[in-house]
């Protein structure tokens, strides 16, 4: 997965440079992230534990000296008396079979529950990704909004100060345009402090690329409910269960196995005096498990009951992801709505307010403050319709990296 994710970035950094585009930024999370390299580096850790896992333990060497007088004249001896022996011994324990099988099994578990794990984080670095860039594309375009606002308050302004001029207007109408500067200044600044906090929480996932300037667009994702709800099951938080549901089997498999003798091999070789043969013995040795009852029942009853916890938790998350599920989805149609409606029709209504106010303080029959009030009425029409837009492509951002993309790729077909 590592090769195919650097491959992956390596095609996608090919953008232009000192740009920042939105796959170039999935790109660069997925290539450079810490947490994927942790995930990365936990899969290879299961993995080289795996491989010893159903092996026999090590021999064991025991050196030792048998059959040496204490007392008489010999007291003490390692050469003369015939009953003294220098001994060199290999042992070698061998669990049972089902035990040895239960330990693969557990390892090979532990690999998989690794796996489940790095999808996880991944997922979650392009969501989070994502709905950083998308978060401060929408400021940039609400400032982008801002500056044009600027050079239209310029306009009014030249245009109340000549009225007043050919003294066709009030004195105290001079002011209403640099109130209306002023006040654009103070969301422009709160727009710039949003850009850069926006910029902070995409510079946790791409590093210092995330002060790059932006290009491009978001893509526009189709969110299929129908799709979605019938994935519900196989969210990525909750197949990783299925590997830790499998550990926990193979774990009690291996303390039921533990009712099973292990046994183990000895082969010694005695030295004795020189006058003396040297002897040879062979010695097997078996585990007795006799205290079942207080020993490997409770063991294999703690397995059962972390296997029935398991199961209960994957219940609850299941319901869990099934309201989140719910409200995401009226959330992002309630989105799909508001931006239909402010596009078609709110700011339209707000335009044609402005003109109609404008229209009528040209001709000597309107008010420049209801000419204000209408024009910051549209500046906040825009502004929340690029807002509203933006919040859609989130929520668009969080549903579509809640499932790996070949699942719902594949359910398009």
């Amino acid at each position: 997965m590592v090769l195919t994710l650097a491959g992956s970035a390596a095609t996608t950094l090919a953008a232009p440079p000192g740009f920042l585009s939105f796959d170039t930024a999935l790109a660069l999370a997925l290539h450079e992230n810490p947490a994927l390299v942790a995930s990365a580096a936990k899969i290879d850790a299961a993995r080289q534990a795996a491989i010893p896992a159903g092996a026999l333990p090590d021999p064991k060497l025991a050196l030792g000296i048998d059959n040496v007088p204490t007392d008489g004249t010999d007291r003490f001896s390692l050469t003369r008396d015939f009953m003294t022996m220098r001994r060199i011994s290999v042992m070698q324990e061998v669990p049972n079979r089902d035990k040895r099988h239960a330990r693969e099994a557990v390892a090979q578990g532990r690999i998989e529950v690794a796996e489940a794990e790095a999808r996880i984080v991944r997922l979650t670095v392009q969501r989070e990704t994502a709905v950083a860039w998308i978060s401060r594309y929408t400021l940039e375009q609400q400032l982008l909004r801002i500056d044009a606002l600027f050079a239209e308050n310029r306009l009014l302004d030249a245009a109340v100060r000549a009225r007043f001029a050919a003294g066709q207007g009030r004195a105290d109408e001079t002011v209403a345009p640099r109130q209306e500067a002023a006040l654009l200044e103070e969301r422009r600044d709160e727009l710039i402090a949003r850009r850069e906090q926006a910029v902070a929480l995409l510079k946790r996932w791409i590093g210092a690329a995330a002060e790059a300037p932006l290009a491009g667009a978001p893509p526009d994702w189709s969110i299929a409910r129908d799709t979605l709800m019938q994935h519900l099951a196989h969210h990525p938080a909750l197949t990783a269960f299925d590997p830790l549901g499998r550990v926990l089997d193979a774990e009690a498999d291996e303390a039921q196995a533990a009712k099973q003798s292990d046994w183990s091999v000895a082969l010694s070789y005695q030295q004795r005096g020189p006058q003396f043969s040297n002897m040879a013995g062979i010695e097997f040795s078996f585990d007795l498990p006799v205290f079942t009852g207080t020993r490997q029942d409770p063991r294999i009853a703690a397995k059962r009951a972390e296997r029935a916890a398991l199961d209960a938790e994957r219940e609850a998350m299941l319901r869990e992801h099934a309201a989140q599920l719910a409200g995401d989805l009226a959330e992002y149609e309630r989105l799909s709505r508001a931006v239909s409606r402010q596009r078609t029709v709110l700011l339209p209504l707000a335009d044609e307010k402005a003109a109609l106010t404008l229209a009528a303080w040209r001709g000597g029959k309107g008010s420049l403050s209801d000419l204000i009030t209408a024009r910051r009425e549209r500046i906040d029409a825009e502004l929340k319709a690029t807002a509203l837009e933006g919040e859609r492509r989130q929520m668009a951002a969080r549903l579509h990296f809640a499932y790996d993309e070949p699942l719902l790729s594949e359910e398009s077909k």
